[in-house]
């Protein structure tokens, strides 16, 4: 299979991992093991760690090297959204290692809401790029979810980064054979796992058996591997800017989308107004706006 140029341009093998600060590296003393939580915001109630990409990539292979199950959860406005409804998916999110920030919204509402977020961590952008880092360091890749000929489209695809990938399989299962797809992943033994599944069947998925599938780090893709094999395009980069990327996807998938896209960023905004509001009348916080600590120099081996 040929890979496409979007995920060539992506992939780049990550021989030594960028500088960072201090503050990121894993706290193995926390239970949750996860980045330091002294980074960690709350965007309407729901948290997001402050983090960039390349801090990302650093934090996400300290937990795979540190060979203890983490989860990774990516943060829009629709899982905002949905998490403010329903308390226990915003238990799972806080529960997770890391949480970042998915969606362009996301970080405009922590100018807001304070503090601000460096940047957007695209859930695709991120899954692409621990490809690189997949292959450089030599982290065993599993892929669960979507249709049979998409999930093996993406292995073929990740695959020709020179990903070692030891399984893929698709997202349909019943109840009675969850536990089977569970010991499936677990015996192939992967440091890193995808699951290309809807909100909130993957983080309820990943949550209730993330000590069963014995990997390091379990990453929730959603959509990702329709993007990688083809099926779907992505939107050009002029949109992803400016936020206009759920309209690319709108128009490619209106039945699906059109209603969910308007009710929920409708919510979305009068979420992140009215927290605002609330935050003028009670002052300003000054544990709010942390310095970023300098940063030493130094590399993640």
């Amino acid at each position: 299979m040929a890979t496409p140029r979007h995920v060539q341009a992506r992939v780049a093998p990550v021989h030594v991992l960028p500088e960072v600060d201090s503050a990121v590296s894993v706290d193995s003393g926390d239970p949750a093991d996860s980045a330091d939580r002294s980074r960690r915001t709350h965007i309407c109630g729901v948290p997001v760690d402050v983090l960039t990409m390349e801090e990302t990539l650093v934090a996400a292979s300290e937990l795979i090297d540190s060979g203890r199950p983490h989860q990774h959860v990516a943060i829009n406005a629709a899982k905002v959204v949905a998490a403010r409804r329903d308390p226990r998916l915003r238990q799972i999110i806080e529960s997770c290692a890391l949480a970042n920030a998915d969606g362009q919204s996301i970080v405009w509402a922590s100018r807001l809401l304070r503090p601000r977020l460096p940047e957007r961590v695209a859930g695709i952008d991120f899954m692409l790029r621990m490809w690189g880092v997949a292959a450089d360091r030599g982290y065993r890749v599993y892929l669960l979810g979507a249709k049979p000929s998409t999930v093996q489209k993406a292995a073929d695809a990740a695959r020709a980064q020179g990903v070692t990938v030891v399984g893929a399989r698709s997202g349909y299962w019943t109840p009675a054979e969850e536990s089977a797809v569970v010991a499936e992943v677990a015996g192939s033994q992967p440091d890193l796992l995808f699951v290309g599944l809807p909100t909130p069947r993957k983080e309820e998925f990943l949550h209730r058996h993330l000590d069963g599938l014995r990997t390091p780090l379990a990453v929730g893709v959603g959509g990702s591997f329709d993007v990688v094999a083809g099926e779907v395009t992505r939107a050009p980069e002029w949109m992803q800017r400016t936020g206009l990327e759920w309209v690319h996807r709108m128009r490619q998938e209106p039945r699906r989308l059109v209603r969910r896209y308007a009710e929920g960023n409708l919510r979305f905004v009068a979420m992140v107004v009215r927290d605002a509001a609330d935050r003028l009348r009670r002052g300003p916080r000054r544990t709010e706006r942390p310095d970023r600590p300098a940063r030493p120099r130094h590399s993640a081996h």
